[in-house]
């Protein structure tokens, strides 16, 4: 007999048979998609692992029953998608709203197909689901910090192009007023005039925040100091009917930030969280040491990992939202009536934030308050003592006669700054532009005192100006001026120890006071 005769078909049907099945069985089992079937009417037939691990539903809870994932508001779009699979159709549908046992929303990418009898009759419907929630918070936290990097650019832009027309309106102005004679009728008009532009000013400096693009001058702080030290202040600015209190860690560790940039956080926090209690509430300025993880970074991708110091302004307000909180930091945006507020408060808080090296959010629901979490990098080094003060200020500072060196390719803010500088006693060489600046000085055979430059011009920055002037002159006092940041001489917006900087718009004042003390202080080193 021949035992080697290779086994009839049914044989190998009767023995493979079971194997399939257990393998079926396993691969159900352990998939990472949820494998879910139902019968016609919706009942769940069959429910893996991994559609409990999504949904949260047990095997038990969730066999013989129609489960409640879909929400109220996509049902219809559901009983569309089951007679498609009902008459045959097979498809994919990559994002599909819906929720888990526990009401929580999730967003799952789904391939459906009938169940077919061996004569092709439909019995049913199986859908693989994938849990692609995690994959669209990140998409949407991407896009909504590319259009916050875009808006913030178009910010900085106009800010910095607005700055240069007010410093021409407030310097002009100023410089009316000293001409005019106090009896002058119109003056009060030239005042109205600088008030408007100070006001404007005012807002381009917010704008100047969101964007990123501000100086900041960072120390190491103790932020219960700060609160502490804005007690007095916050109580008037919120009223009688508001009730502030303060929760400070006594172990805080320290930050490194600009201390005025912090309290104007502050400040703008606590009115906002004013304006939301018109009945009167409670608002809690706490602190605390926090440790960010790299899971959290991961969910938050402008977070570094690693220890901060927690600032938090909690108030008992109406609450936001969501679709209020999507927008809360783009600026001018507001839900005040139209009068009551610019929309920039909140917008500067997270331009300063950011600049900052820090991460800000928000906790809020509607009637629930809100709690706004700022996170900034925690430093290991001892307080900043205390600053020596400016020598005071005189109204009119007193006259040179040095010689400087003017680059500034704004038409209207080159000559004010000449007449503002000609005034008072200095001789001006002007250029429009570095390349000029640069032939200018090679050309003057006298003595060069300072020189007086934009940081942002086309062909030249100022950087590259000074770089290669200095070439020419190694003993040269540098003064830099802008209406913006956006430049490698000032790191990230900080400006670097040393460098002399003055911002626009600046009033007549300003601009003498800073170059009578940038060359005094040469006077004194050498």
């Amino acid at each position: 007999m021949n035992t080697d005769r290779p086994i009839s078909s049914p044989d190998v049907e009767e023995i493979e048979r079971p194997a399939a099945s257990r393998i079926l069985a396993t691969l159900i089992e352990s998939s990472p998609l949820a494998i879910v079937t139902f019968d016609p009417e919706g009942v769940v037939t069959m429910w893996n692992p991994a559609a409990e691990r999504i949904f949260g539903w047990s095997e038990n809870e969730a066999l013989g029953a129609r489960l409640p994932f879909v929400p109220a508001e996509k049902q219809e779009e559901f009983l569309a998608l089951r007679r498609r699979a009902l008459l045959g159709e097979v498809f994919t549908e990559p994002e599909l709203h819906r929720r888990r046992a526990d009401g929580s929303p999730i967003v799952v990418s789904v391939s459906t197909s009938p169940l077919r009898r061996p004569d092709g009759t439909i019995y049913g419907i199986m859908s693989i689901l994938t849990d692609i929630t995690y994959v669209r918070r990140m998409e949407e936290q991407l896009r909504r910090s590319q259009k916050m990097e875009a808006v913030g650019r178009l910010a900085g832009g106009v800010a910095h192009d607005f700055n240069n027309l007010l410093t021409a309106i407030s310097g002009y102005s100023g410089l009316l007023l000293h001409r005019l004679p106090e009896y002058s009728t119109l003056r009060r008009d030239v005042e109205e005039i600088r008030k408007a532009g100070d006001r404007a000013a005012q807002l381009t400096r917010q704008l100047l925040a969101f964007s990123r693009r501000q100086v900041l001058q960072p120390k190491v702080l103790d932020l219960n100091a700060v609160v502490k030290n804005m007690g007095r202040m916050l109580r008037r600015l919120t009223g009688e009917d508001i009730e502030l209190s303060t929760d400070l860690s006594p172990s805080l560790s320290r930050v490194k930030a600009d201390p005025g940039q912090i309290e104007q956080v502050i400040v703008n926090l606590a009115v906002n969280a004013r304006d939301a209690m018109p009945g009167g509430g409670r608002i809690t300025i706490a602190t605390a040491d926090a440790e960010l993880s790299p899971a959290y970074a991961a969910a938050h991708p402008e977070v570094r990992p690693g220890p901060h110091v927690l600032l938090s302004v909690a108030d008992t307000g109406h609450g936001m939202s969501d679709e209020t909180q999507a927008h809360l930091f783009e600026p001018f945006f507001t839900t005040k009536e139209r009068g009551k507020g610019t929309g920039l408060g909140l917008a500067t808080v997270y331009g300063i934030v950011q600049q900052s090296g820090g991460h800000i959010r928000v906790n809020s629901a509607a009637d629930r308050g809100s709690t706004f979490l700022i996170y900034l990098p925690r430093v290991e080094a001892p307080e900043d003592g205390a600053q020596v003060a400016d020598r005071p200020l005189l109204p009119h500072p007193s006259p040179g006669t040095e010689t400087l060196l003017l680059a500034e390719d704004e038409e209207v803010v080159r000559g004010l700054a000449r007449e503002i500088l000609s005034g008072n006693g200095y001789k001006v060489l002007e250029a429009g532009n570095g390349r000029e600046a640069l032939l200018l000085s090679e050309a003057h055979r006298g003595e060069i005192h300072l020189l007086l430059t934009d940081v942002a011009m086309p062909k030249m920055s100022g950087r590259e100006l000074t770089e290669r002037i200095r070439l020419q002159r190694p003993d040269l006092r540098i003064l830099y001026m802008s209406g913006y940041t956006d430049d490698v001489i000032l790191r990230q917006g900080v400006i670097e120890d040393g460098i002399p900087f003055l911002q626009k718009p600046f009033t007549p004042e300003a601009l003498a006071r800073k170059v009578r003390e940038v060359l005094d202080r040469a006077l004194q080193l050498d």
